[in-house]
């Protein structure tokens, strides 16, 4: 499950992993689960072209919990072994939107409770500190298990990978370096430090 505020590449960053598990020969679907945003939904029917993958969507305004049952049970039925959810963005202090983020976990933990279920959060790097206090924050409402760190290569240094690594203690899994479909990376630390020096 990706998760973050409006506008950092959560949408973008779900058809990228699509097709970089695709690409491992793992079987996808991805959950349309950001029934808000107009629109959201048909973005991700592109990615999912693009990745060679199936979308599970609902009308606009949808309930976004129900969305992920139906992609969870359509995934048991057609044996797919990889569920990728997009939420629709929010700010952190609104917590009736998060509140959205945990009833999705329950929906997951309930219907699938032997998975290895991720919940990632979406920064965008150009934010700077703010995407620090963005970490915090939903680390306290849902139990994040690292960080998708978007356009880095907008950014001359990205060192809010620092930030975030030192204050939260948060890995970041994987970063955007670009827009084509193969522009999602595993974050290599090493790598990223020789960069910075």
């Amino acid at each position: 499950m990706l998760s973050g505020v409006n506008g950092v590449g959560k949408t973008t960053a779900i058809g990228k992993l699509a097709h970089m598990f695709k690409e491992q020969g793992r079987s996808v679907v991805i959950a349309a689960a950001d029934t808000f945003r107009a629109a959201a939904s048909e973005q991700l029917e592109i990615w999912g072209q693009r990745a060679g993958v199936r979308v599970i969507r609902h009308s606009e305004g949808a309930d976004p919990a129900a969305v992920v049952f139906d992609a969870i049970s359509s995934a048991k039925a057609k044996g797919n072994d990889v569920i990728l959810i997009d939420t629709a963005g929010r700010l952190h202090n609104k917590k009736n939107l998060m509140a959205e983020l945990q009833k999705i976990c329950r929906v997951v933990d309930r219907e699938l409770p032997d998975a290895d279920f991720r919940k990632y959060l979406v920064l965008d790097a150009t934010t700077g500190q703010n995407a620090v206090s963005q970490a915090q924050i939903f680390s306290e409402d849902i139990e994040t298990d690292g960080i998708i760190l978007t356009k880095l290569d907008g950014t001359a240094k990205g060192g809010v990978v620092l930030a975030i690594s030192h204050d939260i203690e948060l890995p970041v899994v994987y970063v955007g370096v670009g827009e084509k479909i193969d522009d999602l990376i595993p974050f290599d630390a090493t790598d990223f430090v020789n960069a910075l020096l």
